[in-house]
């Protein structure tokens, strides 16, 4: 159910772009709108990404969030989010990022399915989702917080329908490049597959693929089946994070990320 009026979506959707140009944060639209909706958080997210649009961007995947059992029952949501991924938020492995330019940078650990067919039908199966897949990358996705993750006056943190406006605290994906074949996909060998973080030399997380809802492939699921819901396909090209398996870690300037994931390869990312 929508609660805000168009003026009120465009003016939080106005002012997260603000947030995201200028690296300083927003007070969640929640702190003065408590009453805000799940159907009015993608209502500022879907206008927010029209303004990035309209400003030239190109939508070039989605992303899926909270796909862990423990983060839904923190963020009390009993469903995972999702986002749009645009195609400048895309980094090669061993680039180097500016934390400078955003306000509260983090890696999280992914696998991401990039589409070789238009997914959009209701019932979506897994079968649906291993025939649309072309093949399927490691990848780091990079969050963010365009409003206080924890507000500087009282220490409040913000909701699920804060991180939903924010576009689900999505700021940028880095890929490896390994392409991994549908039919490791279809043996659900990505339940097996995980990844090593090291920051600095430094193990800070490893994890499994079957931390994503058992298996990655089951998230794509659940998002063609929610996207399709409201009108909006998953397309040909388009590349698809299917959710984190690790706990996000910081970035801050000086460090240097080495993520290993095995036979899949590497990816490097560091923060100036």
């Amino acid at each position: 159910m929508l609660t805000l009026t168009p003026a009120e979506v465009a003016e939080l959707a106005a002012a997260h772009e603000r947030a995201r140009v200028t690296a300083q944060p927003i007070d969640p639209p929640t702190r003065a709108r408590p009453g805000i909706t799940l159907d009015d958080a993608y209502a500022v997210q879907a206008a927010w990404i029209d303004l990035q649009v309209a400003a030239g961007a190109v939508v070039a995947g989605h992303k899926i969030g909270l796909t862990s059992r423990a983060m839904q029952m923190a963020m009390k949501i009993d469903e995972p989010d999702f986002g749009a991924l645009l195609d400048d938020m895309f980094i090669a492995s061993g680039s180097t990022i500016e934390a400078a330019r955003y306000l509260d940078p983090k890696i999280e650990i992914e696998f991401a399915f990039v589409l070789g067919a238009r997914l959009d039908r209701p019932g979506v199966t897994l079968d649906d989702v291993y025939a649309a897949t072309d093949h399927v990358v490691p990848a780091l996705e990079l969050i963010d917080a365009r409003s206080y993750r924890v507000h500087p006056a009282d220490g409040a943190t913000r909701t699920v329908r804060d991180t939903i406006c924010d576009n689900a605290a999505d700021a940028g994906i880095v890929t490896g490049a390994a392409r991994i074949g549908i039919d490791v996909v279809r043996a659900g060998e990505l339940r097996w597959s995980g990844a090593i973080c090291k920051r600095n030399g430094i193990v800070e997380e490893t994890g499994l693929g079957a931390g994503v809802l058992d298996d990655p492939a089951v998230g794509v699921v659940w998002l063609a089946e929610r996207l399709h819901g409201l009108g909006i396909p998953l397309e040909a090209g388009e590349t698809i994070l299917a959710g984190s398996f690790t706990r996000p870690v910081d970035c801050r300037p000086g460090d240097e990320f080495h993520v290993d994931f095995g036979r899949w390869g590497v990816i490097e990312l560091a923060v100036s």
